[in-house]
């Protein structure tokens, strides 16, 4: 019979593998990054999620990090969105995301099929085409994902017979027809499949575009292959946001549910039930004992970006009980950053930018104590100098 979990150790057991019960040396910069990944989208959100976990941070070492030391790199990931991971770990964080036979779609590509019905073509026949043409990064940058778009369009597009090629060079039925080609739109979902197979990451930013080439351009290696980076993909992500189940790995991947339940069991031996709330979960086994001794320092605040790692969890009611907030924290588009208190979300707050000028609002939904107060007001102060602004007006309602 499963045993019971509290949520409190649940909580506290999170906040350690997300690092975030306390900061660490910048050292540990890649450890941190290495937990489940950081999402980088909006542009920026890895850099916030790192302040929250490490000591002394600053952008510029950040920058140095992902873009001269290159110990961390940039790719399209899990759910098809930018994640900064360590650059030994395109195994985990690419490899193991390319489906099997039969586990299609792949990643962020269900939307396409209104496009494909356009140019009458297949995925399975234009996905080759895309990869060759993506071939083409292996020597080349190319700066912001329109022209990327386009290049890689224009190369197939140049191996398309005569009648194909009038269809793929047509108005985009995906946002501004004026602005995107059918080919090009078919190019955008199929750089996830290109980014899963590490034949495209995000280079350097130039100004406020970024620019794309391969990984082995970018890195100059090949990247890591492993036979077993399935089951190391599922016991990070069971670290980070266990007890889960198959369906919680699903969603947090974006993949086909015979994908998820392959990688699933790839680490099946390795797991033991539990209970949270009277649904049933699992962990991995020897994890038990760490998870019930988990603690948190109740009264932490914490000022969380939006789409940090440790808000991506699934049973979001563990961390915010109220189903209206859950709705202002987790939105569609435009999340804001949320406020934590000993791992719980007790409000949100909101930045907004003027040149070198912050304006931040705190919202909060439960009464803090003068000291927890204070503790706000520095964090945000913190935030100011860690993005090189200054913080001119603060509001905490």
């Amino acid at each position: 019979m499963a045993d019971s979990i509290d949520t409190n150790n649940i909580i506290a057991y999170r906040l350690h593998s997300h690092h975030l019960d306390t900061k660490a040396p910048m050292k540990d910069l890649t450890e941190s990054a290495g937990a489940c990944g950081l999402q980088n989208s909006p542009p920026g959100a890895w850099e916030t999620a790192l302040f929250n976990r490490l000591e002394g941070v600053s952008l510029l070492g950040l920058q140095d990090a992902l873009y001269r030391e290159k110990s961390v790199v940039q790719a399209w990931s899990y759910r098809g969105v930018p994640v900064v991971f360590p650059a030994d770990q395109t195994d985990l964080f690419l490899t193991a995301l390319i489906p099997k036979e039969g586990e299609e779609p792949w990643i962020y590509t269900r939307g396409i099929t209104l496009a494909l019905d356009c140019v009458r073509m297949t995925f399975d026949e234009l996905l080759p085409m895309v990869i060759s043409a993506a071939g083409y990064l292996g020597q080349h940058t190319v700066k912001s994902k329109e022209i990327l778009d386009r290049v890689l369009a224009d190369i197939v597009s140049g191996r398309l017979p005569a009648d194909k090629k009038k269809l793929w060079q047509g108005p985009s039925m995906y946002g501004s027809p004026d602005k995107q080609t059918v080919g090009e739109a078919i190019v955008s979902f199929m750089l996830r499949p290109c980014s899963h197979l590490s034949l495209v990451v995000f280079g350097e930013r130039e100004g406020i575009s970024p620019t794309f080439t391969s990984f082995q351009n970018w890195m100059g290696h090949s990247p890591v292959q492993t036979a077993d980076a399935g089951a190391k993909l599922v016991r990070k992500y069971l670290s980070c946001y266990g007890p889960a189940g198959e369906k919680e790995l699903m969603t947090w991947l974006g993949c086909s549910p015979q994908q998820a339940r392959r990688l699933w069991n790839t680490v099946k031996e390795e797991l033991r039930p539990v209970k949270v709330n009277g649904k049933l979960r699992y962990i991995l086994d020897g994890e038990e004992q760490k998870l019930r001794q988990a603690k948190t320092d109740e009264n932490r605040i914490l000022l969380l970006g939006a789409h940090d790692p440790y808000l991506d969890l699934k049973d979001r009611e563990l961390i915010l009980e109220d189903k209206e907030r859950q709705k202002a924290v987790w939105r569609t588009v435009g999340n804001p950053g949320a406020v934590l208190r000993g791992g719980k979300v007790i409000g949100q707050w909101n930045v907004r930018t003027q040149k070198d000028r912050l304006h931040i609002q705190i919202k909060l939904w439960e009464h803090i104590s003068a000291a927890e107060y204070n503790k706000a007001e520095q964090l945000a102060d913190e935030y100011a100098a860690f993005r090189q602004a200054k913080l001119v007006d603060l509001r905490i309602d």
